[in-house]
């Protein structure tokens, strides 16, 4: 999971705006099952261990240039027992690809995920809202696989 420290100064160098983070940045080490799709969880969503070995076979696919988490606004540092601690709040996946909705949806397993399929998003609105996206490739765009 990103370090506290490498978050805030994310946060600080970017006037604010949550950083897109990437599969180990939200995944590793992170044992908060509610941490994304919050209202599946214990409804027959996967577990998060499950999510992200999904997304890092997916994201090995010649078709897939990047995959990110797009957090939530209740991302947080909360302090627990005198010591802040960063809370991490996933709203979706984000999945640059030259895939099409449809085959990206299947590939991605969404009725599996208990999502809500995938919505395409602009560039220039994640960059107004999100910080820290990698370039995206010529022929490719970014789908978010979303819950709710």
């Amino acid at each position: 999971m990103i370090e506290l420290n490498v978050f805030k100064k994310l946060m600080l160098e970017n006037h604010d705006r949550l950083p897109l983070l990437t599969l180990d940045e939200f995944f590793e080490g992170n044992k908060a099952e509610d941490s994304i799709a919050p209202n599946d969880c214990g409804f027959g969503r996967p577990s998060i261990a499950e999510i992200w070995e999904l997304m890092r076979e997916l994201e090995k696919r010649p078709d897939v240039a990047w995959i990110r988490i797009e957090l939530h606004n209740d991302t947080e540092i909360a302090e627990y027992e005198g010591k802040e601690v960063l809370v991490l709040a996933g709203e979706s996946l984000i999945v640059c690809t030259s895939l099409s909705a449809l085959e990206l949806e299947t590939l991605a397993r969404c009725e599996w995920l208990c999502s809500g399929g995938a919505e395409e998003w602009e560039e220039s609105a994640m960059d107004s809202l999100f910080s820290c996206r990698p370039p995206v490739p010529d022929g490719f765009h970014c789908f978010a696989i979303v819950w709710d």
